[in-house]
């Protein structure tokens, strides 16, 4: 045996083994499509929800879920998202700038991120590959504003309640709870001073490997929010275990490894955002995340 030591606690995935979509409720799927396939070069599912009620767009092994209804959602924090080609964001905002101009829609080049706020509001900040581990296309975090003092007791909550590994980190704006919720993906509560906006009912999805157990530390609380079916239930608060005290609201929409959808996250189609039709490449139509990577 060699001498090599590891750190073996850093492959330590806890029960939270994916973060598998956002959700949010938008008024138009033509400026939904404009934002999210043309300007960040992402995929439409072409399988599940292809008609004028919803729209579910891959990106990677996550997606953003995009209810067709009012009110609209506004996500009251930044979502991560890591994307193959970096550069063609850069050259396609100011192109889905002119095609969105009313709406909220703004964008900053940042050098090696993209800031982008979607025509509702929804703030992302967008990365080329390397920044979090393997990830080549995804969500890799999604980081929320949460008051001052909250840091230790969100990090108690996903610790002790959704057995997730979580700890405190310091920057220079302040503390932050970083929870890790699969394979190079976290959840981050970072304090803030500004004001806490209103929640809208936005929510996340994740999967869970011991389902039933922090199941009965929510609704002996009266935290479950929704009992959807065998599968998957959902709880809006987050709140301390020490002192039962409410610290932020975001909808968790919890599935079971039983789910019927689970296997599906591993296999989304995903497209080759620099395919075009004066330009096209036989045989590169589709990007494989993890395989070998859609032709430069």
């Amino acid at each position: 045996m060699g001498a090599t030591q590891f750190d073996r606690s850093a492959e330590d995935f806890g029960n939270i083994v994916s973060l598998e979509h956002c959700n949010m409720q938008i008024p138009d799927q033509r400026l939904a499509a404009v934002f999210y396939l043309e300007g960040l070069g992402l995929t439409r599912d072409p399988y599940m929800h292809v008609t004028d009620a919803n729209m579910w767009v891959n990106a990677g092994r996550n997606q953003f879920h995009l209810p067709n209804r009012r009110p609209t959602n506004v996500f009251r924090a930044t979502i991560g998202l890591v994307v193959p080609h970096l550069d063609l964001v850069r050259a396609r905002m100011p192109v889905v700038q002119a095609k969105l101009e009313g709406t909220r829609f703004t964008w900053s080049d940042e050098g090696d991120t993209i800031r982008v706020t979607c025509p509702w509001g929804n703030r992302l900040r967008v990365h080329a590959p390397g920044a979090f581990g393997r990830m080549e296309l995804g969500i890799p975090y999604v980081d929320f504003p949460v008051a001052r003092g909250s840091a230790e007791g969100i990090v108690r909550f996903y610790r002790q309640v959704l057995k997730a590994p979580a700890h405190r980190v310091e920057s220079a704006g302040g503390a932050a709870a970083r929870v890790k919720v699969g394979l190079d993906q976290h959840l981050i509560f970072s304090e803030t001073d500004q004001p806490i906006e209103a929640y809208d009912g936005h929510h996340i999805a994740v999967y869970v490997a011991d389902f039933s157990g922090p199941y009965k530390w929510l609704l002996e609380r009266g935290l479950v929010t929704e009992e959807s079916d065998a599968w998957q239930y959902r709880f809006e608060a987050i709140c301390d275990p020490l002192s039962q005290q409410p610290l932020f609201e975001i909808q968790h929409e919890v599935r079971s490894l039983g789910h019927p959808m689970y296997p599906r996250h591993m296999s989304l189609v995903n497209r080759n955002p620099r395919q075009s039709q004066g330009g096209y490449a036989p045989g590169r139509d589709a990007y494989y995340v993890g395989g070998t990577p859609a032709a430069s």
